[in-house]
C-alpha cells in the first residue's frame, strides 16, 4: 500500500500533467521579444505664446522603446535623464526580454519610472490589451479630483479666498468630486480660512483637499502648527491634509492622525517598497500616495497597492497632467483606486483646456474621456495613447531635457 507522501506526490504529478502539457506547448512556441532600442528626448508642441503663458501644457519628455517585434512603446512622463542612455540605460535593457519587468527593475529600471511605462506600452500593444487589464484590473472608470495651482507666487498668498472658492464651484459644476489646493500661505491659518470660504460655496458633498508638500525646503511645520491647522480644516470638513511634515518623519503624521479626524496622507516622494512598508507598519498615513514614476513605475505601484491592502490602507496616486497621465491611469485602474488626481491645473483653465495641445501628437480627437466627474481608463492596447509618431519626431527638441511644470505637484 503506498504511503501518504507517495500517493500525494503521484496525484499532484498526474494533475499537473493534465494542464502543463498545453501550457508547455504554448510556451515552446512563444519567442521572447527583445528590446532593440531606447531613446529619451524632449518634445515641444507649438502653441501661441499667450496660450503657453496662460498655462496650456506643451512640453514633455518622451521615452521610446523599440523591439524586434516591430512594436514601439511610448511614455510621455519623465522617463530618465537622457545623459544616462549610453552609460547605464541601454547597457541594462537593450537586448533583454521586453516582458522581464521584474528583472529590469533590479537592473536599474526602478529609477527610470517613465521608461518603465514605455515598456508596458509595448507589452500591451503586443498583447492587444490595456495595461490595467494585464495586471488584473477591471475598474475602467475612476473618480477624479482636480489639483489647482494659480500663476504667481508659489505660496498662493496672492490668491483671494473668493477666487479659490469660485474655481472650486466651477470644478464642481463640471462634475468633479473634489479639488485640492496648496496649504502654503505664510500664515497657515489663512488656508483654514480659505477652506471655510470654499466650503460655503460648494456645500457639504464636495471634497476639499489641502497639500502642504513638506518635502520642499522651508515648508515643514512644527507639530503644534500642524495640529492647529488640521483641527481648523476639520471644522470646515476638509477631505484630507497632505504631507504636513518632512518626508523622512514617519512618526509625526502617525501621531497627528491619531489626534484628529481628518485623514493625513502622503508618500509621493518614495521609491521602492521599503519606505511604504515603514509607513504602513508605523501607521504614518491614512492614505498612501505613490507617484507612478518616482515610486518605480506601474508594476512597483501594483506591488505597493498589494502591500497597502494587507494593512487596510487605500492608495490614491500622485497626479499628473496631459499625456503624462496615461501611466498613472493604467496603474490606478489596475488596483481599483477610488480617486485619480488631475494635476496641475492652472485656473481658470479646466483639465481638457490645459491639455489640448497634446492632441497634436495623437491620431485621436480626444486625450482622455472625462464624464460625470470620472476619467475613463483608455481601452486601447498598452497605455492607450494612439501616438502619431511623425508628429513626435517633428516636435522633437525643446528648451529642457526633463521639463517639469512651473510648480511641482
Amino acid at each position: 500500500m503506498p504511503s501518504r507522501r507517495a500517493f500525494c506526490s503521484r496525484s499532484a504529478a498526474m494533475a499537473a500533467g493534465a494542464w502543463l502539457g498545453p501550457v508547455r506547448a504554448v510556451a515552446a512556441s512563444a519567442k521572447p521579444v527583445r528590446i532593440t532600442g531606447i531613446d529619451i528626448f524632449p518634445i515641444e508642441i507649438p502653441i501661441p505664446r499667450p496660450e503657453l503663458e496662460a498655462g496650456k501644457y506643451a512640453r514633455y519628455t518622451v521615452a521610446k522603446v523599440e523591439t524586434d517585434a516591430g512594436v514601439r512603446g511610448y511614455s510621455f512622463d519623465r522617463g530618465a535623464d537622457d545623459r544616462l542612455l549610453d552609460s547605464r540605460i541601454r547597457p541594462a535593457l537593450v537586448g533583454q526580454d521586453l516582458f522581464a519587468i521584474e528583472r529590469h527593475l533590479g537592473a536599474g529600471l526602478a529609477a527610470w519610472g517613465g521608461l518603465e511605462h514605455a515598456l508596458w506600452d509595448a507589452i500591451g500593444k503586443i498583447a492587444g490589451q490595456p495595461v490595467y487589464r494585464l495586471l488584473g484590473g477591471s475598474k475602467s472608470s475612476l473618480k477624479a479630483y482636480v489639483t489647482c495651482v494659480w500663476r504667481g507666487p508659489a505660496n498662493q498668498s496672492h490668491v483671494p479666498y473668493r477666487e479659490q472658492a469660485e474655481m472650486a464651484l466651477r470644478v464642481k459644476k463640471a462634475g468633479f468630486g473634489g479639488m485640492k489646493i496648496r496649504a502654503w500661505r505664510p500664515d497657515p491659518m489663512q488656508d483654514v480660512e480659505a477652506c471655510g470660504e470654499i466650503r460655503a460655496a460648494v456645500g457639504p458633498d464636495f471634497a476639499i483637499m489641502f497639500d502642504r508638500t513638506a518635502g520642499l525646503p522651508g515648508t515643514v511645520w512644527s507639530y503644534e502648527t500642524a495640529l492647529k491647522v488640521a483641527r481648523g480644516l476639520e471644522r470646515h470638513r476638509a477631505y484630507w491634509l497632505e504631507e504636513p511634515f518632512d518626508r523622512s518623519d514617519f512618526a509625526s503624521p502617525a501621531r497627528l492622525a491619531r489626534e484628529v479626524g481628518i485623514p493625513i496622507t502622503g508618500g509621493e516622494g518614495f521609491q521602492g517598497l521599503r519606505a511604504y512598508r515603514e509607513c504602513l507598519a508605523g501607521q504614518s498615513y491614512d492614505v498612501l500616495q505613490p507617484d507612478a514614476v518616482r515610486a518605480g513605475g506601474i508594476f512597483m505601484v501594483r506591488k505597493i497597492a498589494a502591500l497597502a491592502e494587507a494593512f487596510g490602507k487605500p492608495l490614491v496616486l500622485h497626479g499628473a497632467m496631459g499625456l503624462r497621465l496615461a501611466g498613472p491611469i493604467q496603474a490606478s485602474a489596475a488596483f481599483g483606486a477610488e480617486w485619480q488626481e488631475l494635476a496641475l491645473i492652472t485656473p481658470p483653465l479646466m483639465p481638457e483646456e490645459q491639455w489640448s495641445p497634446a492632441l497634436q501628437v495623437l491620431n485621436s480627437k480626444s486625450l482622455f474621456t472625462l464624464r460625470d466627474g470620472e476619467i475613463q481608463a483608455p481601452q486601447g492596447p498598452g497605455l492607450g495613447l494612439d501616438v502619431n509618431e511623425e508628429a513626435v519626431s517633428r516636435f522633437r527638441g525643446g528648451k529642457d531635457r526633463n521639463f517639469y511644470p512651473q510648480y511641482p505637484a
